[in-house]
């Protein structure tokens, strides 16, 4: 699988539909994901493979950690899966709209190997913080 990569900002229509770019788009475009807020400050979308791991995550998380209990069923009890349209849009349910301020133009963010939602003022926000030791970050992983 190749990952997810880029930025671009769309429209979420009045009816919740979020056109997904065609770049993001796998296989047809018909493929289910599974939409989920992981951060408080946006939406992921997982594709089905990665979503699988996952739950794997989870399960070993609670098996690991029983206090752990109330944080996966926050994340589980609003994950939904969601699958694209023949024009490649998904439906984003108003609740989690709401949760993470995103209405009209939403910033979707490739991210490697799922898909970010967001708020394009709160991505801005966010990505203009300085990162600490960023150049040795970047070393890491670009050397």
């Amino acid at each position: 699988m190749s990952g997810f990569l880029g930025s671009y900002t769309h429209q979420i229509d009045e009816k919740g539909r979020l056109s997904l770019p065609a770049s993001f788009r796998r296989d047809g475009g018909e493929e289910p994901l599974i939409l989920v807020q992981v951060n408080p400050d946006s939406l992921t979308l997982f594709p089905r493979p990665v979503w699988s791991q996952m739950e794997d995550r989870l399960r070993d998380m609670l098996r690991r950690n029983p206090k752990s209990r109330p944080y996966v069923l926050r994340v589980t009890a609003n994950a939904l899966e969601v699958v694209p349209d023949k024009q490649g849009r998904i439906l984003v349910p108003q609740r989690m709209q709401k949760e993470v301020g995103i209405a009209g133009p939403t910033l979707i963010v490739g991210a490697i190997d799922r898909i970010e939602l967001w708020n394009p003022e709160t991505f801005g926000a966010l990505t203009a913080q300085a990162v600490p030791d960023e150049e040795l970050l970047a070393h890491e992983i670009f050397a």
